[in-house]
């Protein structure tokens, strides 16, 4: 992760970049996106300041090795001047964790409230962990031309349930078959993750062993 931390550091402020998650945004058999996902904190006029993105690194492999080929971190844009009452509800969730870009991707208003009102209902069983929303992801569905739900703000990722990470093997299968289920529920017509469930609804792959996706038609 040394060329993630390069692109967070600034010259002249010492600072330190936590990996939350690193999670795949794609695979294929010679190319990978890995979405690291990061807090930094920053020593500024004797304070600490917090901060951080999510950078989309890009890798290609030959032979054995993998190397980093380009990264293309969070531009979750500006906050908006007002919001809706789902994102103000899911930004004051103490049940749903939200890294830097995530949140900032709540507060700039491209988030609609089909994913906000999902993850406010999943958040009343479940303390969600989100890794991605919109801001970080690759643009396309990775090794295709077709558009992701990503960047257009009507999907999201979650790496840990209830404080267990997804792809953690020690993570009880029940529980994230559980937490699948109720993203369907909560009227994701897209969820992926480690298991591949009955239902068209559902699908599994390499990209998605480490974290659940919910996508959203509008």
């Amino acid at each position: 992760m040394r060329a993630t931390e390069s692109l967070l550091q600034r010259p002249g402020v010492r600072s330190v970049v936590e990996v939350i998650d690193a999670q795949y945004g794609g695979i294929l058999s010679d190319s990978a996106s890995v979405l690291v996902v990061c807090r930094q904190y920053s020593l500024v006029d004797g304070g600490v300041r917090s901060g951080g993105t999510t950078v989309d690194v890009r890798l290609i492999r030959s032979g054995q090795t993998w190397r980093v080929t380009a990264l293309h971190p969070a531009q979750p844009g500006s906050a908006a001047s007002r919001l809706s009452a789902s994102a103000t509800r899911v930004l004051a969730s103490d049940r749903i964790i939200l890294p830097p870009a995530s949140m900032a991707d709540v507060r700039s208003g491209q988030v609609h409230d089909t994913v906000l009102n999902a993850m406010l209902r999943l958040a009343q069983n479940y303390r969600i962990g989100v890794s991605v929303i919109r801001s970080g992801h690759p643009q396309n569905v990775f090794g295709t031309n077709r558009p992701s739900d990503h960047p257009r703000g009507r999907a999201f990722d979650t790496w840990q349930i209830d404080g267990h990470a997804v792809v953690d093997p020690a993570t009880s299968g029940s529980l994230i078959t559980g937490y699948m289920r109720a993203a369907a529920a909560a009227g994701s017509y897209n969820v992926g993750g480690p298991y591949r469930l009955p239902g068209a609804t559902y699908f599994s792959d390499a990209t998605h062993h480490d974290h659940v996706h919910a996508g959203f038609s509008t």
